[in-house]
């Protein structure tokens, strides 16, 4: 077996010294059959003829023992290797046309491969087996309609794990953005609140010390430990070995007991955290142990993972009964929440309660956010890009294979067979191709960044060239490309008559047209139409969300927010603090106003449910009502207009007239054609005082971008307080500028007044709006690339036809200029018939946009899918490209010489 490895491989690498071997082996047995003959009294010459015949030819005789090699497949392929790159370096332009078409595309591709990979197929790194590990998510009926959630409290994560038993393993996971560190050093960085059982389903051995236990974990308090991020251990210790370490977190003071190694981020969808800590110590330290009673606190996701050989039905069933019991336990125990909802509590029958163990990742589940749906269509408008740049490629490898006509049917009559050649013309397609797959892995890792930094965060980068999974996927799809590309023109240029082709010489003479190449550009163009009408439809429906009032400025508005970080205050030094605060910001140059808050924008609101309104029944059912309280500049702080009446002043104090603004469309709602100014209503509850309507304020969007109004109505800070509570020490900061220019001095400048350990963070508000704005913003810029990177496709692929053509029919365009054809007229012609490809593209594709738009349409933001503006300039534009295209091939032809061209042919 050995020797015949050997002779392989020296065949294989080492084939001159095995043929110099066979010559010398035919030779010698060539003789020896000669000399038998001689010996039997023929002549020399005799003999020698009688040994080649005896032997049966000594080319057939090679040619058998190298087939006996079990070789020739290998060295087939490389000899038309070596053929195809000596091709392609002599038409060095040709290919950097189709390395790089099929590069952008491929690459484009891949890009958003990594993308919809890590958002809906790769599992969580380290985790040992992805397919018993879900997400659980709780389902009820919320007036009418099913609601779904993944928020619980930790009495209901407890009831859980007593009552399943179908799950090997459940955990309760949360993420915070907590201060860590001290002093100067200090910065908010993301935190895994996790119980001890997460841990146990990875594999992920720590780099130094051990994960916490369950006994680390258990409620009321749990243990001050903490196991650093790898990231976070390298940035702030370098290598260094920091068991044992203290690192003050948040409220607390925790001691190091273990790093996580490189990459782990548990179920963190938005990198590797910096810090792991216990559910129950961090629990213990906001609530103490109230929050082992607390129904209410619906701060963590479950994670819970299936037992082996139990089903996801046999699953949902053991959870939805543990979720049922434990609503209705606390319908039975939390009798003031039920009351504070403004109706009964329903019991779980009533409403219908379910939980299941859905996928673990988000854009997977049934709360998957509109950027993972967005995400979904850009992937198909990039598979729509890889087949334009494989129709241009294919129009090109056409227009190739006619030029090689003569030289293919030569071949052909010399004897090489129709599939021989065709696996050389595959293989040279195969080679193209995976060049274009390299330049695309290279498109991938570099343009990829832009994409992926709008969808994944910094940290869950994918590198291109060391990722498996791209690359894989890079290999199919070079293949497939390959195979799609290189067909057809191979087929073509194998087929017809060999005698013919010989006959016609280097140049046909006249022009054939072609169904193939012009159905792909037809292709091109009707598909970048359709790239483009949804790049137009979705900056409209951006520029409308930008365009939209929210009910308050953003730009010029910061949001300061204090961490206490242990720090013990009571209510009048919290509330003196505030007013400290207040006063210090509108001292800072540039500064405007800076005004109280209780509320903040799509970040946290204050819920007291629906109010109390005399003569008006089931204020509850009328929509979700939120509460905002205000310092007396809290309207021109923040910028909300009031339509009618006044806001806050500086008389509106805590023993002063109660008062209330509520916003226009709450008091349509409640006062329907009549006037709100005068009108009263309660807050909290029907025994609170009266409070009387002074103003009408304009709508305002604080928790979803799309969707039904909003009913708001707002307080004076000192009378919030006296109802409700002290108020946290938070402010709105308007600015003459933008507020991103004044956030880190704001911090600075208010870190000084902080108590303690009390942490002050500043943010501009805009930095909270822009994520709810993400997934139009996305579809914006990504359509608008890949519309462009078709349409630039497209006007390549169309002047390479234009350009062709006007190469094929130089004969006959001779004849027309000798005949009197006048210059004006052959750019005409030839300029027409690319329109013309473009008007029939346009045609197609408008039919096609028209058709997808309802699908499209739900990712808009009030914009109609079949917009005629967008269509017409769309339309448009590919007709100022197609002119442009046909352009120069036009000049080309109408300036030929025709004397020229006819002694050539």
């Amino acid at each position: 077996m050995f020797s015949d490895l050997r002779y392989r491989l020296k065949a294989l690498f080492n084939r001159s010294a095995l043929e110099r071997e066979l010559d010398d082996e035919l030779r010698f047995h060539l003789e020896c059959e000669a000399d038998k003959y001689v010996r039997e009294g023929a002549t020399r010459a005799d003999a020698e003829r009688m040994a080649r015949v005896a032997l049966g030819g000594v080319a057939r005789t090679k040619e058998d023992t190298r087939e006996a090699r079990g070789l020739v497949l290998i060295q087939t392929l490389t000899q038309d290797l070596r053929y195809a790159i000596r091709g392609i370096r002599n038409r060095s332009g040709f290919t950097a046309a189709i390395v790089l078409t099929l590069g952008l595309g491929i690459g484009t591709n891949a890009a958003m491969f990594g993308i919809i990979d890590r958002l809906m197929f790769r599992p969580p790194a380290y985790l040992s087996e992805p397919s018993l590990v879900h997400r659980v998510y709780g389902r009820y009926l919320v007036d009418g309609q099913e609601s779904t959630d993944n928020g619980f409290s930790f009495t209901k994560f407890t009831d859980l794990v007593r009552s399943t038993t179908s799950f090997s393993q459940l955990a309760a996971v949360a993420y915070r953005k907590l201060a860590v560190g001290e002093r100067d050093e200090v910065a908010e960085v993301n935190v895994a609140i996790v119980s001890a059982a997460l841990f146990t389903m990875f594999d992920a051995p720590p780099v130094q010390g051990r994960y916490f236990t369950t006994e680390e974990d258990l409620p009321p308090l749990g243990a001050p430990v903490a196991v650093l991020g790898h990231a976070f251990w390298q940035l702030h210790y370098g290598d260094a070995n920091v068991i044992g370490k203290s690192l003050r977190i948040g409220d607390g003071v925790f001691t190091i007991i273990g790093v996580a190694p490189e990459g782990f981020a548990a179920t963190s969808e938005e990198g590797p955290p910096a810090v792991f800590i216990p559910l129950s110590t961090f629990a213990g330290l906001r609530q103490g142990t109230r929050y082992i009673q607390n129904y209410g606190w619906t701060w963590m996701d479950v994670i819970v993972q299936r037992r082996k050989g139990v089903s996801i039905t046999a699953a949902n069933a053991d959870l939805s009964l543990a979720y049922s019991r434990s609503w209705d336990a606390q319908r039975a125990g939390d009798v003031a929440q039920a009351a504070g909802t403004g109706g009964r509590f329903p019991t779980a029958t009533e409403a219908r309660v379910r939980a299941e163990a859905g996928p673990l990742l988000f854009a997977r589940g049934p709360q998957a956010d509109q950027s993972a749906h967005v995400a979904t269509w850009v992937m198909g408008v990039a598979v729509i890009v890889l087949l334009i740049a494989c129709a241009n490629v294919t129009n090109l490898l056409l227009a190739h294979a006619v030029r090689r006509r003569r030289e293919i049917a030569l071949r052909l009559a010399l004897g090489v067979t129709r599939r021989r050649l065709l696996q050389h013309l595959l293989t040279e397609s195969l080679l193209l191709a995976l060049l274009g797959g390299a330049f695309g892995m290279l498109v991938a890792q570099i343009g990829g960044r832009v994409m992926r930094g709008m969808f994944l965060h910094a940290e869950d980068s994918v590198v291109a060239t060391t990722d498996g999974r791209m690359i894989l996927f890079v290999v199919v799809v070079t293949a497939g490309v390959a195979l799609l590309t290189g067909l057809a023109p191979a087929l073509y240029a194998i087929r017809g008559n060999v005698a013919d082709a010989l006959k016609a010489g280097s140049r046909e003479g006249h022009y054939r047209k072609s169904a193939i190449r012009t159905g792909l550009l037809i292709f091109q163009g009707a598909f970048s139409v359709v790239l483009l009408v949804g790049a137009g439809l979705f900056v409209r429906s951006f520029s409308h969300v930008r365009a939209q009032r929210l009910g308050y400025d953003v730009a010029p508005v910061a949001y300061a927010e204090m961490s206490r970080r242990g720090t013990k205050l009571t209510r009048d030094e919290s509330n003196v603090l505030s007013e400290r605060l207040r006063e210090v910001a509108s001292t800072v140059p540039g500064v405007l106003s800076a005004s109280l808050t209780i509320s903040v924008p799509f970040w946290s609101y204050e819920g007291r449910g629906a109010p109390y309104v005399p003569g008006v029944d089931s204020v509850r059912t009328l929509g979700q009502f939120a509460i905002q309280a205000g310092s007396s500049s809290y309207f021109s702080t923040v910028g909300t207009r009031i339509i009618r009446g006044r806001g806050f002043t500086e008389e509106d104090r805590e023993n002063s007239l109660p008062i209330v603004v509520v916003s226009e469309s709450m008091a349509k709602a409640l006062w329907p054609g009549k006037d709100a100014i005068g009108r009263t209503m309660r807050v909290g509850a029907d025994t609170n005082p009266f409070m009387t309507v002074v103003g009408v304020a304009e709508d305002m969007k604080a928790q979803e971008i799309v969707g039904t109004a909003e009913f708001w109505y707002y307080l004076p800070i000192d009378q919030f307080k006296v109802r409700f509570g002290g108020a946290n020490p938070s402010l709105f900061i308007r600015v003459a500028g933008r507020s991103e220019d004044y956030t880190e001095v704001l911090r600075r400048r208010l870190q000084e007044v902080m108590p303690g350990e009390a942490f002050m963070k500043v943010v501009p508000l805009a930095s909270l709006i822009a994520p709810r704005q993400r997934s139009w913003e996305f579809g914006a810029k990504m359509f608008v690339g890949f519309g462009v990177l078709a349409l630039m496709l497209a006007a390549i692929g169309l002047y390479s036809v234009i350009a062709y053509m006007v190469a094929q029919r130089s004969h006959e365009l001779a004849i027309r200029v000798a005949l009197g054809a006048s210059f004006n007229g052959v750019i005409r012609m030839i300029v027409m018939q690319g329109v013309s490809f473009a008007a029939i593209g346009i045609v197609i594709g408008g039919i096609i946009a028209f058709g997808a738009g309802r699908w499209i349409e739900p990712l808009l933001f009030a914009q109609k899918a079949n917009d005629p503006v967008v269509y017409g300039i769309v339309a448009s534009v590919l007709l100022v490209v197609a002119l442009l295209a046909s352009m120069r091939p036009a000049l080309r032809a109408a300036r030929v010489d025709p004397m020229t061209s006819l002694r050539s042919d």
